[in-house]
């Protein structure tokens, strides 16, 4: 028995609306060109788009904590992040797997979504957040038993320098 593309696609349509109006909506490009998804939540933060790789599975773990945390996420599946990063000013050595943009912040990494709520909240004048690489048990990278690393989510200042923002 073969399925055919009608098929597939009336399957994932039925699958979307049995999540409710608003769940997801996804995009389909080229291989160009960025293929979001959006995940509805709390209408009250900004928009944050994340920008990710298709395969990486982390990414996906940490736009779920966001969302649990009431942001909306709008997810942008692309091969190549460097541009994204150099466009924001991700600091040097600084870099993680997936950027995110949100209100005018970026953030960089693993970050915790109370740490995000707070940068919201205070608005310094900074570039945004960054969680250099992928410390075990920052949001995303939780493994079985509940190890983790402690680590520092850093304040990205207008010049590109760093300061503590948070310890975990």
């Amino acid at each position: 028995m073969s399925i055919s593309r009608k098929g597939v696609f009336a399957g994932m349509v039925l699958a979307l609306a049995a999540l409710g109006p608003g769940a997801s909506s996804v995009w389909a490009g080229g291989n160009d060109s960025p293929q979001p998804s959006t995940v509805q939540a709390d209408s009250v933060l900004p928009l944050m788009t994340v920008h990710k790789t298709p395969s990486c599975g982390c990414c996906g773990v940490w736009v779920e904590h966001m969302h649990q945390a009431g942001f909306t996420v709008d997810v942008r599946d692309m091969d190549d992040l460097g541009p994204v990063k150099a466009r924001l000013g991700v600091p040097y050595g600084k870099g993680s797997c997936h950027t995110a943009e949100v209100g005018d912040y970026l953030v960089e990494g693993h970050v915790p979504a109370a740490d995000i709520r707070r940068l919201l909240q205070e608005k310094p004048d900074a570039r945004g957040l960054v969680l250099p690489g992928m410390p075990l048990g920052s949001p995303g990278m939780e493994v079985p038993g509940g190890h983790t690393q402690a680590y520092t989510v850093e304040l990205v200042r207008p010049d590109g320098s760093t300061e503590v923002f948070a310890n975990h």
